[in-house]
């Protein structure tokens, strides 16, 4: 039959800039966007995870390019970001997927070190990326920022403020932008995953894994990386080009469960 409507759900052809693309949450989202066909330019700290990447990608008829990129080093974010650009043609899409998770108690030796690798990769980072990719966003027709944030956006764990501050941070800065860019049509979106089966948890037993996933998700289990990244995919569909500074729960029920 003939559409009936107008707007596309297709990012076929487009370019996506993904940070921490080199494992986990961040290779499902190169995988996927590959899939649906559009541009992807891996980046992440270490040269073998990015040509790996990169290699899954073309290896099964995607269109990937990869760059090593420390999210933390504002030069060789700005360098990285012009070398995407020339090599696809311009950005549309910008992936702030990077990060890590540290906690330590406020009276930690350490605290204040752990308080700043946390705010710089996780927050600062982000405004980081933003601005080094915002003059090519500002000549797409269908210009998407998505920034990964985690239900600890939203909540918080003990002895894990230097996490917790620095994703509420994501989430300010995402409300902040949408509406500082709304009127130059780039929309600005977070997701705020809950538990994901990643490398991230690979430390944690098993069996603590489970009964973590039954006792606060609605759905009893830990997501998988690519449950998280469809999330970020439908960010970015031109049809979604009304949705601007929302902050997406992909946690399987994790915030609305009480008991």
């Amino acid at each position: 039959m003939g559409r009936l409507t107008e707007l596309s759900r297709s990012v076929e052809g487009r370019v996506v800039l993904v940070t921490g693309a080199g494992g986990g949450q961040g290779r499902s989202t190169a995988h996927l966007f590959a899939d649906e066909g559009a541009h992807v330019a891996v980046t992440d700290l270490g040269q073998s995870e990015v040509d790996a990447v990169v290699a899954e990608i073309t290896d099964a008829g995607g269109s990937a390019a990869g760059w090593t990129m420390d999210v933390a080093n504002a030069d060789r974010v700005q360098q990285v970001t012009k070398e995407v650009a020339e090599r696809f043609g311009g950005i549309d899409y910008l992936i702030n997927n990077a990060g890590i998770s540290r906690f330590a108690p406020i009276d930690a030796e350490n605290y204040e070190d752990e308080w700043a690798i946390s705010l710089e990769v996780l927050l600062t980072a982000h405004t980081r990326t933003i601005r080094a990719a915002l003059p090519y966003l500002r000549q797409s027709d269908a210009a998407r920022i998505v920034n990964i944030a985690s239900t600890e956006g939203w909540g918080a764990t003990k002895f894990g403020s230097p996490y917790t501050a620095a994703k509420h941070g994501v989430v300010g800065l995402t409300k902040s932008l949408a509406v500082e860019l709304g009127r130059e049509a780039i929309t600005v979106n977070c997701i705020c995953p809950g538990p994901i089966d990643t490398n991230m948890v690979a430390d944690i037993p098993a069996e603590d894994k489970i009964i973590f996933a039954k006792r606060r998700t609605a759905l009893g289990r830990y997501a998988q990386p690519e449950e998280v990244a469809h999330g970020t995919l439908n960010f970015c569909l031109p049809a979604s080009q009304y949705m601007t500074g929302a902050i997406l729960p992909v946690d399987g029920g994790l915030l609305i469960k009480n008991a």
